[in-house]
């Protein structure tokens, strides 16, 4: 069965949109482990028609918003399980790995640092993976190097074709659907390290912001503490579902090529979660090192607000005893009773800031 090679003047991935774009899904046919582009406006559906009864074949599906069309299209065209179908119309699920008959599903999250904002961003994907098939689906509408779907689906840009390639690119391909599928959980773990490194340059500003006393330093060690925490808790479970691929090896007859990249894709995320465990230490103790230092700038700060209270009680104690008024106060009718009286009160004073700076309460 021929595929016919649609072209298109903007790139070779086929589109197709339901409604405008709210079910637009880019589609691609691999045959045989060589990139093959479906006929021009090729729908999810086609696709699998193309595929149905060549064993050499797979179908790519990359819906960039996934909406509730979207996924009513690709529920009713691979008659998928009704719990899994309520899993696809909610986002904002943990990483994790779940199998329902011949289906696979994989919710995986990237992450792309936001350089203006000094924030990391997190992007939510849904895998489906069936034999012969396999669809990816943007919960977050952003691709896992912060592309929005609006490029994606924008055949001017052509941001959609190098998403597609970029998937479609590995020597594996001819392996089946799982190759496209660890192929981007190896995107997706190659995108934590540069990551990590902006994290590590906010990192060093911060312990620089600690000792120059800088009062907005806390405020930024929290912020970039719950950020490494998110990355830890990302990578975590991602090590997770590395794992629970690897468990099923022998009972899914994966070749042993996928098996050895994915665990390619395992060391990397290990060197991943080794260091986002580093920078969460390190952040703990760089808290701990400012919560000293503010502490003993208050102290420093209580020194010298005890020392002036000190020295402005002398004066205070001789003015209220003689603001007394007593008649037998022999010092009220003294004629050197007002000069001794200020001269003590400017000795006491002084003694006692001359006592203080020594001690360095001053």
């Amino acid at each position: 069965m021929a595929i016919g090679r649609g072209r298109s003047r903007h790139g070779e991935v086929s589109q197709a949109a339901a409604t405008g774009d709210g079910a637009a899904c880019l589609v691609r046919v691999v045959d045989d482990g060589d990139p093959d582009c479906a006929p021009l406006g090729t729908s999810p559906r086609q696709a699998l028609e193309l595929i149905a009864g060549e064993p050499t074949r797979m179908a790519l599906l990359l819906y960039p918003r996934a909406t509730a069309e979207a996924v009513r299209e690709i529920a009713d065209d691979w008659d998928l399980h009704p719990v899994l179908v309520e899993d696809l119309d909610h986002a904002g699920q943990r990483p994790k790995l779940e199998r329902y008959g011949d289906v696979l599903f994989l919710v995986v999250r990237s992450a792309h640092y936001d350089d203006e904002r000094e924030d990391v961003h997190f992007a939510e994907f849904h895998v489906l993976v069936r034999p012969g098939a396999v669809a990816i689906l943007c919960q977050d509408e952003l691709w896992f190097d912060g592309t929005p779907a609006s490029e994606l689906v924008d055949p001017d840009s052509g941001a959609g074709e190098r998403a597609v390639s970029d998937l479609l690119s590995d020597h594996l391909l001819r392996l089946g659907p799982e190759a496209v599928a660890y192929r981007l959980l190896d995107r997706i773990v190659d995108g934590y390290p540069p990551v990590l490194r902006e994290v590590g340059i906010d990192k060093n500003q911060i312990e620089k912001q600690v000792f120059s006393a800088d009062p907005a330093v806390a405020e930024r060690i929290y912020r970039l503490s719950q950020e490494v925490i998110d990355l830890q808790h990302a990578a975590g479970w991602l090590v997770q579902i590395v794992a629970d691929l690897r468990d099923g090896f022998a009972k899914h007859e994966v070749p042993e090529e996928l098996q050895t990249y994915l665990q390619d894709v395992a060391d990397h995320l290990d060197r991943v979660s080794a260091q986002v465990a580093e920078y969460r230490e390190a952040l703990a103790q760089i808290l701990n090192v400012n919560a000293t230092l503010v502490a003993q700038r208050q102290n420093e700060d209580m020194k010298k607000i005890s020392g002036w209270a000190a020295i402005l009680f002398a004066p205070t104690l001789i003015a209220a005893i003689y603001g007394m008024n007593f008649d037998a106060m022999p010092e009220l009718h003294w004629s050197f009773g007002y000069p001794l009286a200020v001269f003590t009160m400017v000795g006491f004073s002084v003694g006692l800031y001359l006592v203080f700076k020594a001690k360095k309460w001053m």
